[in-house]
């Protein structure tokens, strides 16, 4: 037999009103010292209830009592499950309020248990003293027990409840919070949106971005308050977005560490509210920096590539305004002596230097010079004209790790 149905079978029991005036008589007593053995014989109860608090959960024990009394005497004026609701709600109430203070069921179970014998024990007495045959006695058994079943399941089912309504609100809420991050709100909308999602901010937060696929093994390594964001966000598809916190200096390290053998890129360390720039960042060397092997694309070791990088239209024209000189030459001539001047710039004029990275001859180099400072006269030596050519020449080459053009 349900609870429920146990509930409404037993309230059949049809106690005499004035029996039923002496248990309500007994009630203030009764949940007095229900609460003194919940606190003696529960741990997760142990000096949970003092001053105010105890007055209120006495009170509320009275309540659900009363609800039993009315049930046991199973008015005949109208629905016997009248009497069960309003005890049904608190009970329902009463594991939501567990679950928000930090509590498990199993404490709560443990409570119902304690209160069930004090209540049967305090209450047949009443009964057994009014000379009820011992049918009747084990009726009101059955019904307390019943009771105590109905008022279990529906703390857990409160219980159950808050922790699911809890656990999407705050998903939904950190969510909000990483997207407001992205699109670097103000302080004051970041602070109030970090609140909301009850998430205590770190001193800086550092943006990685991975396959999807992979970020389950790495995220139960990291901070728990690390954010995970979809990667639509920056219009990546299948990428996922994590912002960790303080792994910055020497954590830095343990986090890349952590992402070897990954398709990662990490980001600079920001201040949380900051992040943004640390997801930009990584977004755009996602796109110019091939990974080595097994090693995560760490953005600090490649902050030229990405500043040369950073605005690829403005360095095609610089390319193409600084190697005029070469234009007229076959492809493959000009390209040689694009990449002599390169290494010519590169190791500042070390000729053996230039040979060993071309490898060529040193005195192929002494003649490819020669013919670049005819094409050039005296503007290989104007510094300004020095400086546009590093810029332009100084990204790495085609298949060394760059995507640049």
């Amino acid at each position: 037999m349900s609870g429920a149905a146990a509930v409404h079978g037993a309230s059949r029991l049809a106690l005499d009103l004035e029996i039923g005036s002496r248990l309500r008589g007994r009630l203030p007593a009764v949940a007095e010292q229900t609460v003194l053995a919940v606190v003696a014989e529960v741990p997760g109860y142990a000096g949970a209830f003092s001053g105010e608090l105890r007055t209120n959960i006495e009170r509320g024990v009275q309540m659900a009592l009363r609800g039993f009394v009315r049930l046991a005497e199973n008015a005949r004026d109208g629905d016997p499950r009248i009497p069960l609701q309003p005890a049904l709600e608190g009970a329902y109430e009463l594991g939501r309020g567990e679950a928000r203070d930090g509590r498990t069921m199993d404490a709560l179970l443990g409570a119902y248990r304690v209160g069930a014998r004090v209540a049967w024990r305090e209450l047949s007495a009443v009964l057994v003293a009014e000379g009820l045959p011992a049918g009747a006695v084990a009726q009101f058994a059955e019904l307390v027990f019943a009771y105590i079943d109905e008022l279990s399941a529906a703390s857990a089912a409160g219980h159950a409840d808050e922790h699911a309504t809890t656990g999407r609100v705050r998903e939904l809420y950190l969510e909000q919070l990483g997207q407001r991050l992205l699109e670097g709100a103000s302080h004051d909308v970041l602070v109030e949106a970090a609140e909301r999602a009850g998430w205590d901010p770190p001193e800086t937060l550092t943006a990685v971005l991975l396959r999807e696929a992979q970020v389950g093994p790495i995220l139960s390594t990291l901070d728990a308050r690390t954010l995970r964001l979809h990667g639509d966000l920056m219009g990546a598809e299948e990428t996922a977005i994590l912002l960790v916190p303080d792994a910055a200096g020497a954590h830095r390290a343990t986090l890349l560490r952590a992402l070897k053998g990954r398709d990662a890129v990490v980001g600079p360390a920001r201040p949380w509210t900051a992040v943004a720039a640390s997801a930009q960042r990584a977004g755009r060397a996602r796109e110019l920096i091939q990974a080595a092997d097994d090693e995560a694309v760490d953005t600090e070791a490649h902050l030229a590539t990405l500043l040369i990088g950073s605005d690829a239209e403005t360095l095609a024209d610089l390319r193409r305004r600084v190697l005029e000189p070469l234009s007229e030459l076959r492809p493959s001539a000009a390209e040689r002596l694009e990449q002599t001047l390169r290494s010519w710039l590169l190791h500042q004029g070390r000729r053996d230097d230039v040979a060993a990275d071309l490898t060529v001859h040193a005195q192929t180099v002494r003649y490819r010079m020669t013919q670049l400072r005819d094409l050039y006269g005296d503007r290989l030596h104007d510094p300004a004209t020095v400086f546009e050519l590093v810029i332009a020449l100084g990204a790495p080459a085609a298949g060394d790790g760059s995507r640049l053009p």
